[in-house]
């Protein structure tokens, strides 16, 4: 019952965002990075992300389904972390949420109500994903598969040359 008011709560707040959205043209200093925690299994994304983009100050948030059995880590966040809105509770979580990082990396390609409502509650400059997760939630969106790391923040490097966000 839950799933379903955050599932109101966020496409409500989605179309206020598509209908608000003001583009930063600041430069990248600061990255976060979403990613469900299957992926981040695999993928070592913010050590390449440091490497390609040559960016250090980066940090990383993964999602994972809630579980009893889990011990509550601060790398960590669950459908727990929200409350009855979608809103992300007191905590590590709620602080990451609300820094505003000059880019956030969604880097997951399935449709997931909680890295979504993440990334669309942050309070980042610039958003960027995979295409045909939901074109709402970014300001740019990269075609490519997950497992095409290097691809991925190369396309990403470019574009953000381009739009200089990031220096030579």
């Amino acid at each position: 019952m839950k799933k379903s008011f955050i599932k109101k709560r966020f496409h409500k707040l989605l179309l206020e965002n598509e209908q608000n959205r003001v583009v930063s043209n600041d430069e990248v200093f600061t990255v976060a990075i979403l990613i469900p925690v299957e992926l981040s299994k695999i993928i070592h994304i913010q050590e390449e992300a440091e490497k390609i983009l040559d960016i250090g100050n980066m940090r990383t948030y993964r999602y994972r389904p809630f579980s009893k059995n889990q011990v509550r880590s601060y790398k960590y966040y669950t459908e727990k972390d929200f409350n009855w809105k979608g809103e992300p509770k007191k905590g590590p979580f709620k602080d990451f949420i609300e820094e505003p990082f000059d880019l956030l990396i969604g880097y997951f390609n399935k449709n997931n109500l909680y890295l979504e409502n993440a990334v669309l509650r942050s309070k980042a400059k610039f958003k960027v994903g995979f295409a045909k997760v939901n074109q709402g939630l970014y300001d740019l969106e990269i075609a490519e598969s997950p497992n095409k790391v290097e691809s991925f923040l190369s396309e990403l490097k470019k574009y953000l040359l381009v739009l200089q966000k990031l220096k030579n």
